[in-house]
């Protein structure tokens, strides 16, 4: 009897810290009995408020009643498991979720006699899963859509346009030297001013016209029922109205003014894609103009050509999509001691239709403008979960683009492939730049601690490139700095490339971070590096991007490329012939 009260009482304990409360719940009479935190669940300050079935089936929700009692009903006569949400009435009549997980106990007969399960309030994953929901179709900031909704919506609007001979605009917003608003005041005061353009827009644009945020600092509008004739006052009113979205800042007030680039549809462009990308230049020309321009497309016989091309090369990533023509390469990331492969990271080719592979520099930058990224990245993602269930000893690392880092669908893949295969999240590197990391450093706060949960590793990649300071490196909780390939190559001759990568060093060293110098292309390079004691060395010295999976080799020290390919250069990763996949 001790024993089984002693066993009674951890299982008790368990519960109570848990959070959770389990319940055993007699069929035959009605009766149920509670252990854990039933009352700070069910809000109730007497368990006899729900001991009795009646009682607590009254407080589930009349919406979601059919579902318990299906689930219920389901599995009654098997003694299987079942799980199921629904809302219940807490005491002080607010609804909560809760998270239902129980089994059946049948008789000698197979009557079901108790239900013995455990709850548990979901209400805060609710909250995520429809904040998750919520951002796969409109802008976290200003609550307008995001580029994919808008494209969707302009989709529709030429296609209603050419079917029924009726006439709209498509326009691209760009607010002025938002730049260097930023570096001058900071992330908060940017944000009020697009905030501010924002509210200004939508005050000015009619119900049927459609707006949506694509860019940092742009906002793409769907004029429906425009002619060509109104386009000039539509966006004069346009431009007065962003005028008036002034910000007040500790030195006054800051002006706002804004570019508009615009193209008519069905007249000038027959898909959302056209209108998007004939929309962009014509932004492009308007600030080529100065502040508060306005340009209306019309381009020349040369860039009609570059835009077919552009628009050819995203017909093309469509088709590969689709017939799912795309491979990894992999480069290894040595031990700088050893020469060991410590991971590999993934590289992305496509292949066109003559089988001829095509380096990601030469197609990713048109896939993002055009809204194909996302695509890419989900793709990519399965590739390389695929790689490290073929093979449970290697570690891979991938590069997402900015637009993913807000993409609920690619990190509700990547969570239900680790529940399922909890090693495969601390066998992956998730690399994200830092340019994304710059576009909304809170959203890429909480993006990287979702990571951190599943057990993934994540590298800030081109440190360096851009604008992160080292307090980012602290904020953004990263467990992996890759230091730009413009200060790698020019470590030999240049002091400030140097001393970059000392300062950097240092204070990886204290943050406890791993480092990693990307573009190492000559011994001279790696026996620096080495003396600067960076942690792990990548580039053409140590290895070429390859479709072998090189792990599968007999272990062997890392060994420089020979011949012309280790004296080749190593290609920028914004450059054409190797790209990180998915900024890839």
């Amino acid at each position: 009897m001790d024993a089984d009260r002693s066993e009674l009482d951890c299982l008790r304990a368990a519960i109570e810290a848990s959070g959770d409360a389990a319940y055993d719940w007699d069929v035959r009479t009605g009766a149920i009995s509670w252990l854990g935190d039933a009352e700070g669940i069910l809000g109730v300050k007497r368990l006899v408020e729900v001991a009795q079935a009646e009682r607590y089936l009254g407080r589930v929700s009349p919406s979601c009643i059919a579902e318990l009692r299906r689930a219920h009903t389901d599995q009654a006569q098997t003694g299987n498991r079942f799980a199921c949400t629904y809302q219940l009435r807490r005491g002080d009549n607010r609804y909560t979720w809760i998270e239902d997980r129980g089994r059946f106990e049948l008789s000698e007969n197979g009557e079901p006699t108790r239900i013995v399960g455990t709850l548990r309030c979901i209400d805060e994953q609710k909250r995520d899963n429809h904040r998750l929901a919520r951002l796969a179709n409109f802008d976290d900031l200003t609550g307008q859509y995001n580029r994919g909704r808008l494209r969707e919506a302009l989709e529709h609007s030429v296609a209603y346009a050419v079917r029924y001979k009726s006439r709209g605009v498509y326009l691209q917003i760009g607010i002025d030297n938002l730049s260097l608003i930023l570096d001058t005041y900071g992330r908060e005061v940017a944000d009020q001013v697009i905030l501010a353009a924002s509210r200004e827009l939508d005050r000015n644009l009619r119900a049927s016209d459609v707006i949506g945020r694509i860019a940092n600092d742009q906002f793409g509008v769907v004029l429906n029922g425009c002619s060509g004739g109104d386009i000039s006052t539509t966006v004069e009113k346009i431009l007065l109205a962003v005028e008036q979205a002034s910000v007040v800042t500790d030195k006054g007030y800051l002006p706002v003014t804004a570019s508009v680039g615009a193209v008519s549809f069905p007249d000038s462009v027959r898909t959302a894609h056209e209108a998007m990308a004939k929309s962009d230049v014509a932004l492009e020309k308007a600030r080529r103009s100065g502040h508060n321009c306005f340009n209306l497309y019309d381009m020349s016989e040369e860039q009609l050509g570059a835009l077919r091309d552009n628009l050819a090369v995203a017909e093309l990533v469509q088709r590969a999509l689709r017939d799912k023509r795309f491979s990894l390469y992999f480069q290894p990331v040595v031990e700088a001691g050893s020469g060991q492969p410590a991971f590999y990271e993934c590289l992305l080719r496509m292949f066109d239709d003559d089988n001829r592979a095509i380096p990601a520099g030469e197609f990713l930058p048109i896939a993002e403008k055009m809204g194909l990224v996302r695509s890419i990245d989900r793709f990519v993602l399965e590739l390389v979960l695929e790689e490290l269930r073929q093979s449970p000893d290697v570690h891979l690392a991938l590069n997402i683009s900015s637009l993913s880092t807000t993409d609920p669908s690619w990190l509700r893949t990547l969570i239900a492939n680790v529940q399922r295969q909890p090693d495969l999240a601390r066998r992956l590197v998730v690399e994200i730049t830092e340019t994304t990391a710059l576009q909304d450093i809170k959203e890429t706060i909480r993006f990287v601690a979702a990571l951190r949960e599943m057990g993934c590793r994540v590298a800030l990649d081109d440190f360096g490139a851009g604008y992160t300071s080292f307090r980012h490196l602290q904020e953004l909780a990263i467990d992996i700095v890759k230091i730009d390939g413009s200060f790698v190559k020019t470590i030999a001759e240049r002091p400030n490339s140097r001393l970059f990568v000392t300062t950097l060093q240092s204070f990886a060293d204290g943050l406890g971070l791993m480092t990693v110098a990307e573009c190492v292309e000559t011994a001279d390079i790696a026996r620096i590096l080495v003396e600067h004691n960076i942690g792990y060395l990548q580039g053409y010295h140590f290895g070429r991007p390859s479709p072998e999976r090189l792990w599968l080799a007999p272990p062997a020290a890392a060994q420089p490329a020979s011949g012309d390919a280790a004296r080749e250069p190593c290609s920028p990763k914004r450059g054409v012939s190797e790209r990180p996949t998915a900024r890839h």
